[in-house]
């Protein structure tokens, strides 16, 4: 991970208020708007926008023999490699891309990214 620049984003409090240095400008908005709302199919990025990726979140890992596998059971505990209130791994087709939390939206598991890693290979 030597190739690899972490970006650190800013902490956000769900009931703290977006102040205006979170916003884009107007000239910043004007620019991004053709990228983010065309639907020319001659877009260089459109021929990309429907395809697939596998996105995972890995909670943490570990090791373990084949016949310490197979005695697992029901309610069995895997230790992993990761303690509470550590940073989980999210992965775009087996690449790390970012860090972040487990949330809970409505009765489902999420993430909140909390940290974008930049890999510098092309």
């Amino acid at each position: 991970m030597s190739d690899e620049e972490k970006l650190e984003l800013p902490e956000q409090d769900e009931d703290t208020p977006i102040d205006d240095s979170m916003l884009l400008d107007d000239n910043e908005e004007t620019a991004l708007e053709p990228m983010l709302t065309s639907t020319k199919p001659d877009e260089p990025l459109q021929a990309i926008y429907d395809v697939p990726v596998q996105v995972s979140a890995v909670l943490g890992k570990a090791s373990m023999q084949v016949s310490q596998l197979l005695k697992l059971g029901r309610g069995a505990v895997v230790e992993l490699d990761r303690r509470v209130g550590d940073a989980i791994d999210v992965y775009v087709n087996d690449r790390l891309v970012a860090r972040g939390e487990v949330v809970i939206v409505d009765d489902h598991l999420g993430v909140t990214m909390t940290e974008i890693i930049k890999s510098d290979k092309a």
